[in-house]
């Protein structure tokens, strides 16, 4: 019988992140990047990838495609998840997605945040209420499937027409079992081609869809404020920021000082840059990229900060008010401190 959540004390158990979305939506480009700003050593990394049920071999077999929840072990992720908030090590399984096999399991013990990333994260009621912070990645289809066809071909050997005709045969599944859990997400996160440069992988507009549950960072400050500022709209109880691709870095580096001073727990996090991406051996950075990490990074670390002041996350109003309470007393003290 696993415990409840009420059976551990909260101070010690680890910030998780769920960043689902369908395949080669982005989801490791966006966690890269927190890794790196967090460290590796304050990290545990898990993709739900490696809880298939069946090989690459064996899925062909039965015509049965690794979006669909028949295909993955739902049910031991679920139990892992809870382990994991716990702050007790699992034995992950593991997928190689070189060759579409299985390896020898892993052992894993949850770090200060536990960043957990795939397809089905969110599916099962259960799986939902884990996370302190639930991110969906939404990219528009051609993108995601330019995406797909970029990486399945540089890394996994596949040729464009087999990722396409892949693609072709896993639609109704996307659509079915992937798609319906953005109404899961706290943020719903789009990167869209801005017109007039829309072949600049470094240039994509980023669209956010922030819905009520988490503390957003107030940007309304910086709403039109210059010709390629924000743009924000409300709506039914949910704001929709939009992040232009081709923001002037030293607008870009305003906006990011204001979400670092509401963190000034954590600006020893500085040190790494956010924003950066690879294509094939190519480093580029992106100014929409990094502002969306960063936000994201906001939510991780103000949850820890919440935590170590004895509420459960971020999600509790009264941890909010507890925290907005210390975030006006400076200095930091080292109970808030957060990372390494």
């Amino acid at each position: 019988t696993l415990p409840t959540m009420s059976e551990r004390p909260f101070a010690s158990r680890p910030v998780i992140l769920g960043v689902v979305g369908d395949s080669a939506a982005g989801k490791t480009t966006i966690t890269r990047g927190l890794v790196r700003v967090l460290g590796e050593e304050n990290v545990a990394h898990i993709c739900t990838d490696d809880y298939h049920r069946y090989d690459r071999q064996h899925r062909t077999e039965l015509g049965i495609t690794p979006l669909h929840p028949d295909c993955n072990y739902l049910e031991i992720i679920a139990q892992h998840l809870v382990h994991l908030r716990h702050g007790d090590a699992i034995l992950k399984p593991v997928y190689r997605h070189i060759d579409g096999t299985f390896g020898p399991p892993v052992h894993i013990r949850p770090g200060p945040f536990t960043v957990i990333e795939g397809l089905l994260g969110y599916y099962l009621p259960e799986m939902q209420a884990i996370y302190d912070v639930r991110v969906f990645l939404n990219p528009p289809e051609d993108l995601r499937r330019r995406w797909k066809v970029q990486r399945d071909c540089s890394r996994r050997g596949y040729t464009t027409d087999q990722v396409l005709a892949e693609l072709d045969r896993r639609e109704a599944d996307s659509e079915a079992f992937i798609r319906p859990q953005r109404r899961c997400a706290d943020m719903l996160i789009s990167f869209l081609p801005t017109p007039g440069a829309e072949h600049d992988p470094t240039a994509l507009d980023a669209e956010l869809t922030l819905r009520e549950g988490l503390p957003h960072p107030d940007l309304t400050a910086f709403v039109q404020s210059y010709d390629d500022g924000l743009s924000l709209i409300e709506r039914d109880g949910e704001s929709l920021l939009r992040i232009p691709g081709r923001m002037d870095p030293a607008h870009a580096a305003e906006i990011e000082e204001a979400i670092w001073a509401r963190m000034h727990f954590a600006t020893h996090l500085r040190a790494r840059r956010l924003g950066e991406f690879t294509i094939g051996t190519e480093l580029f950075r992106s100014e929409s990229l990094a502002l969306v990490q960063l936000i994201i990074l906001y939510h991780l670390v103000t949850a820890k900060a919440a935590i170590a002041l004895g509420g459960d996350g971020v999600r509790s109003a009264a941890a909010v008010s507890e925290l907005a309470d210390a975030d006006d007393q400076a200095p930091a003290s080292d109970e808030l401190a957060v990372g390494p």
